[in-house]
């Protein structure tokens, strides 16, 4: 299953939790935060000042 911009934080955690360790390695604390369930990566990525491309090709590699 490919990871998209647009899944909640949580759901791809929940779809993989291995990319628990890419998204903390990334600056994205949000791992257990309420706002995971709410916030799609496209926005956390925003909010952190991450490029959300470079995440997008750790998740899914």
């Amino acid at each position: 299953m490919e990871i998209t911009k647009d899944m909640l934080v949580g759901e791809v955690i929940r779809t993989k939790p291995e990319s628990i360790d890419i998204l903390l390695r990334f600056g994205l604390g949000c791992v257990g935060c309420p706002a995971s369930q709410m916030e799609t990566l496209e926005e956390a990525a925003m909010v952190h000042g991450i490029e959300l491309e470079q995440l997008l090709k750790a998740l899914n590699s």
